[in-house]
């Protein structure tokens, strides 16, 4: 039997080991991408990651395959509706920051020509890479996760504090916070 060394917050369930796998740190560049990101980025601010992982799938069929040009025009009913669904989270001001970031997310758009464009650019377009030897070693916020946060919130974006930012650029690869004996380092 294969085992592969991991970074030890993934250890253990089967879930957050195929997502470390596949996804935490892969860069992604695609806009629709960033914003499901972004969105389940948001509703886990105070919660653990794993919470939202296993409530993933409840999330993109909620907020229909995260899709930013139908989220944006959200009705009120359509808000009850989400505040009813016992398989997200079910917290009215997340629901709300929901439609209201995919409002921002495509002003942001129209502004650089694409969202992935302007994340992006605080990072010169790649992702940072960062030499950890432990968990401890990596932080919850840098100076750049509180620049792109200020700069998120000044264009509107609600749920964007320095630490969802950070969890967010590493998530979609602006970062690879992969520690250094793990397998996916290389």
């Amino acid at each position: 039997m294969e085992t592969k060394e991991r970074c030890g917050w993934c250890k253990n369930d089967a879930l957050y080991e195929k997502y470390h796998d596949e996804e935490w740190g892969v860069p992604v560049y695609e806009d629709q991408k960033l914003f499901e990101f972004l969105i389940l980025e948001t509703f886990q601010a105070g919660l653990s990651w794993i919470t939202i992982l296993r409530k993933r799938e409840n999330f993109r069929e909620a907020f229909d395959q995260f899709d930013y040009t139908i989220v944006a025009n959200y009705t009120e009913d359509k808000i009850q509706e989400l505040l009813e669904n016992p398989g997200i989270i079910r917290n009215k001001l997340k629901v709300r920051a929901a439609v209201s970031n995919a409002q921002a997310f495509m002003q942001v758009q129209q502004e650089f020509g694409s969202f992935s464009k302007y994340i992006w650019g605080f990072t010169g377009g790649g992702p940072i890479v960062n030499v950890r030897q432990t968990l401890r070693d990596i932080p919850a916020t840098t100076p750049l996760s509180d620049q792109i946060s200020k700069d998120l919130k000044k264009r509107g974006f609600k749920f964007v504090g320095s630490t969802v930012v950070y969890a967010h650029m590493q998530a979609t690869g602006m970062v690879n916070d992969h520690i250094e004996s793990c397998w996916k380092r290389s």
